[in-house]
Order: C-alpha cells, then sequence, then structure tokens
C-alpha cells in the first residue's frame, strides 16, 4: 500500500523563547514491511544543529532557539509503500544489544499488576502466549483520551484500567519482559478511516526466537499491516517519541498537532 503522510506540530508562545532544544525522531526508514519512496521535514522559527541515526537505529535531529521567536513549526511529510508481513520485522538490528530490551524502565517497570497480567496469560506457543496478552490488554485497559499522561507507568495505566495507545504499548512491553521476551516501544502512523488525525500512534514489538521482532497493537488488537508506518522505536515513549525537549524561560507554550494519513 503507497501512504501519504503529513505531521505538522505548531508551537506559539505568548513571550519570546530565551533558548530552546527539541529532539525529533519523525524519519521514517526503510525495512522489511516499509520502503519510504519520499520524505521531507520543514522546520520554521528554529534551526538545525545535529542530525544523526541514535544507537536504536532512529533518525533524529535537534533543533534550536535562541531568543526573539514565539513560535516554531515543524511538518514532515512523505510517502511510504508499506508491506503486510502479519507483524513480523524481521531480525534485530542497530547499536543497542538485545538485552538492553529484556530491561525495565520508569514507564515499563514491572509490578504486581503487570506481573499478574503476564502470569494469566498461560500456556502455548510464543506467538499464542503474546497475540493472548495483546487481546488481554485490550479487553482489560479501556482506550479513554485523557485520562493518563505520557508520564503515567504501565502499572498505574492497567490499574486504572484505563489509557490510550501509548499505555497500552507500555504494559504490553512491560508484561512481555516479564514473560521473558524482549520487548520494545514503537511510535508511526496508522491509516484510519479518518484522514485527519490528532495524533501520531504507538504499539510494540516482542523479540521471538526464529522470527526475530513481531509487532502487536494493543489498542486496535492486532499485529500491525500494510496500514502502519513505523517511525522510531526504543524501551518506552522516552526513547522513541516523535518530539522532546527543554526550554528556558517563563513563556506559556500552546501546542497544536495535525496528522493526516491517506492512500
Amino acid at each position: 500500500m503507497r501512504l501519504k503522510i503529513t505531521h505538522r506540530t505548531e508551537y506559539r508562545y505568548d513571550a519570546p523563547v530565551q533558548y530552546l532544544l527539541q529532539r525529533l525522531r519523525l524519519l521514517p526508514v526503510s525495512g522489511q514491511t516499509q520502503t519510504v519512496l519520499s520524505w521531507a521535514l520543514k522546520v520554521e522559527g528554529a534551526r538545525e544543529e545535529v542530525r544523526f541515526t541514535d544507537h536504536y537505529g532512529n533518525d533524529t535531529r535537534l533543533l534550536s532557539v535562541e531568543g526573539g521567536h514565539d513560535f516554531i513549526t515543524v511538518e514532515a511529510s512523505g510517502e511510504v509503500v508499506t508491506r503486510d508481513t502479519s507483524g513480523v520485522c524481521g531480525s534485530h538490528q542497530g547499536f543497542a544489544p538485545l538485552w538492553l530490551f529484556a530491561q525495565e524502565t520508569p514507564l515499563t517497570a514491572i509490578g504486581g499488576g503487570i506481573r499478574k497480567l503476564a502470569e494469566a496469560v498461560g500456556t502455548g506457543t510464543d506467538i499464542e502466549r503474546l497475540h493472548r496478552l495483546m487481546a488481554m490488554i485490550g479487553e482489560r485497559v479501556a482506550y479513554t483520551p485523557g485520562s493518563t499522561k505520557a508520564t503515567t507507568p504501565a502499572e498505574e495505566a492497567l490499574a486504572l484500567k484505563a489509557g490510550v495507545c501509548q499505555d497500552h504499548s507500555h504494559i504490553f512491553a512491560a508484561a512481555a519482559r516479564a514473560m521473558g521476551f524482549p520487548s520494545r516501544y514503537v511510535s508511526g502512523y496508522l491509516m484510519m478511516d479518518a484522514v485527519e488525525q490528532a495524533a501520531s500512534h504507538a504499539w510494540a514489538e516482542a523479540h521471538v526466537a526464529g522470527l526475530g521482532w513481531v509487532a502487536f497493537d494493543p489498542a486496535n488488537g492486532i499485529s500491525p499491516d500494510e496500514r502502519y508506518v513505523k517511525v522510531a522505536t526504543g524501551r518506552d515513549y522516552r526513547d522513541a517519541s516523535p518530539v522532546s525537549g527543554i526550554r528556558l524561560g517563563q513563556a506559556e507554550e500552546r501546542l497544536a498537532v495535525a496528522v493526516t494519513v491517506e492512500q
């Protein structure tokens, strides 16, 4: 499937920003599940300082703003050809060792609730157990926008029984690790019925012996197909977030995000 994507992020401030540094992970790369035909990144109100591939294999850009600007606009857009591989993404690659994805993080800490969830999965083949885990998360944690924050840990979202795709992905990663599978968080895009969306999407991958990385989307109860475009991966949201940064000064920030994904 050939998908056209536009992701526009706009920051406006009520006073000039003294200093700001932003890290962007907004550029997909070609792989087993997708081929990037074209991609462009347009920035207004900031300048690019450096670009590099991080240890997770993500194309990363650093932007800075210093004095005088009260807005920043970042627009990523392009076309990607995707393939349905039943969620199988290929062997592990990159500088980060596989064992790193078996470790807990503050957002994916394994508490009592996560352990009980992992134990409740039961027996079966690796793929059967992971699909069962995905289904159980979808049944137990309702998709409820505004119920959690970017800093909400998996254990807390599971206890709340509510969250968004970020929380579903964190819970899956934590539980999969408790089951003995290295797991990682994925940020990217999903073509939905509505072309215009309010945010990008997130899901998770588990490493299965003999298959490599296999993707699971608990928020939708499926393994990602040709409607998905992968952009960045990491141990959790902090490692793969599309935009993150620091800001100095007292200016109040207003954020507007618009995403379109269409065939």
